[in-house]
């Protein structure tokens, strides 16, 4: 067994973690997921407090778009401004990416000029070329094609807030599990201990690809992956509840065959009356009443899904702060006990 990937001891060095990319989650190990998860539940603490921390004073995130975005635009640039930071929005078709200029050039141009870049991107392999190329901190704010994983830590996070743990629970995904959320979920929650069990149609069911690497996540941390058609049995094992839009950016023919095959995954009372005691239901939002889920659910008061939404400042603000560094521990002695956790 990888001892990397099993429950974590002493907490780890997180200012080892300077100048990481973090394209994925799946290159850290179980330690340092559950560092960055405590270093938010602190910054969180401290934000009750005192909302204005300036651990990042005078750094620049820059933040390239190919979509637009709600949640990862305002929680990104709100977390570097309560950092002390500054965030650029470069909204989609801003730049060039790819287009006139390569991606490459694009990495290297903009490494020159911030301290740590976070995109959200239309295919996965356009981020891993702009982190192959980059000299500062790429950070993934979503691949449409793959994954999210700055949205499934801050779900460990809100979890853990909720439950205290989450090793050794069991979260349950309904509906489109061939979705980038369902991979991100997955494979985040079974890197840090909670089985998964997705409840989808045949033809909305994980790719056996994204599957092993879920499966091999398991046989290190000891969680399980179950794979079904039925909902009724998901939910009724399940302490965590996802569900995700079933559709996007496709033509309405397509929509309403999506409608069509994923309607009897639908989130709603009749599904809940099988879920397990104090079960809670997450979403990463935008949501769409009626559909995935109902007003019923996605209101009620089992559902996170608003702290869930606020929690992604919280953890990404953990995020930029161990990835960019902290040079010294600042006077403000309250500051200084974050700090010191940062500085080798």
């Amino acid at each position: 067994m990888d001892t990397s990937d099993t429950a974590p001891g002493a907490a780890p060095d997180l200012s080892a973690l300077r100048g990481r990319h973090f394209v994925t989650d799946q290159t850290y190990t179980r330690a340092e997921l559950v560092g960055l998860l405590d270093l938010a539940a602190a910054l969180k603490a401290l934000y009750r407090r005192r909302p204005f921390t300036p651990f990042l004073e005078g750094r620049t995130l820059a933040m390239i778009f190919e979509h637009p975005s709600t949640r990862t635009r305002i929680s990104f640039e709100a977390a570097m401004s309560e950092l002390g930071g500054h965030a650029q929005y470069l909204r989609p078709g801003e730049i060039h990416l790819p287009g006139h200029e390569t991606i490459a050039d694009t990495a290297r141009v903009v490494s020159r000029l911030v301290d740590a870049i976070m995109a959200r991107t239309a295919f996965h392999r356009t981020l891993v070329e702009l982190a192959e190329h980059a000299t500062v901190p790429v950070i993934n704010g979503l691949t449409d094609d793959y994954d999210h994983p700055v949205q499934s830590m801050t779900d460990a996070f809100t979890i853990r807030e909720h439950l205290g743990t989450v090793e050794g629970l069991t979260c349950a995904f309904v509906g489109k599990c061939s979705d980038a959320m369902c991979t991100s979920v997955s494979l985040t929650m079974t890197k840090l201990g909670s089985s998964m069990v997705l409840a989808a149609p045949p033809e909305e069911q994980m790719a056996p690809e994204t599957q092993a690497l879920v499966r091999a996540n398991c046989e290190r941390s000891g969680a399980e992956l179950t794979l079904t058609d039925d909902p009724q049995a998901a939910v009724r094992v399940a302490d965590v509840v996802f569900t995700v839009g079933w559709w996007w950016m496709q033509p309405e023919d397509e929509k309403e065959e999506l409608r069509r095959v994923l309607r009897p995954y639908q989130v709603n009372e009749a599904l809940w009356a099988h879920a397990k005691p104090g079960a809670k239901f997450m979403h990463c939002l935008p949501a769409v009443r009626g559909e995935e889920m109902t007003d019923g659910i996605i209101d009620a008061p089992f559902s996170i899904v608003l702290d869930e939404a606020e929690n992604r400042k919280h953890f990404q603000k953990a995020l930029l702060l161990a990835l960019i560094g902290v040079d010294e521990a600042p006077a403000d002695a309250e500051l200084a006990a974050v700090a010191e956790t940062l500085i080798p």
